[in-house]
């Protein structure tokens, strides 16, 4: 084993203390402004590598990722729903103004799949939850997308670390294959959708 992976595996916490910072950082990566500085996906990846040298085990990390993802969406949509258009106001919203509207144009043009999509879309990942609860998007089907999502996500980000093996520069190649797998399935969606709003209007005409 590396030396530098060696030293990292020994500053990490054992058992419960570090499922914990996993949950936490998948958590906090699904909030709003939170997610914006927080790393999330790139470190659970690397979780998922570090399954393969000894450090918790996969079935364990994806209950976990996947647990707090969710609720992580849960809580940002709380937020909107009680504190959305007060928070709208805050100087930390105010600065990301362009990236709050482009979630908001996100959600008006996608609704209910944009929770699903937003998980795998960096920035407005943890805003698109957010903007739902201040749109009063109803909460059931929101819990529908954002399980659906979170169960993905905590499968897949750290299955790609585990798979990438023994290279982290290959665990990095596949998270981008991945990333450009979900925008191209986005694509689709957007594409789909505008040639049956084309093929509607046509009809109408």
């Amino acid at each position: 084993m590396e030396q530098w992976l060696q030293q990292l595996m020994e500053i990490l916490p054992d058992g419960g203390n570090y499922l914990l910072i996993l949950f936490l950082l998948a958590f906090a990566e699904s909030t709003p402004m939170i997610g914006l500085i927080i790393p999330g996906s790139t470190l659970i990846v690397f979780a998922g590598f570090l399954v393969l040298k000894g450090k918790c085990s996969l079935t364990l990390l994806i209950l976990v990722t996947t647990g707090g993802a969710f609720l992580g969406d849960l809580f940002s949509f709380w937020i909107g729903v009680y504190y959305g258009s007060k928070l709208l106001k805050l100087r930390s919203f105010q600065k990301h103004y362009q990236l709050v509207k482009r979630a908001e144009r996100f959600f008006v043009e996608h609704g209910g799949k944009s929770i699903f999509f937003a998980r795998f879309l960096g920035p407005i990942r943890g805003i698109t939850p957010f903007i739902a609860g201040l749109s009063g998007m109803p909460k059931r089907p929101f819990y529908g997308y954002a399980l659906i999502s979170a169960i993905l996500w905590g499968i897949c980000y750290p299955g790609i670390g585990y798979l990438g093996g023994h290279s982290w520069q290959q665990a990095q190649s596949l998270s981008v294959k991945f990333g450009l797998v979900i925008g191209l399935i986005l694509l689709a969606t957007i594409v789909h959708y505008w040639i049956k709003h084309i093929f509607k209007a046509s009809n109408n005409s």
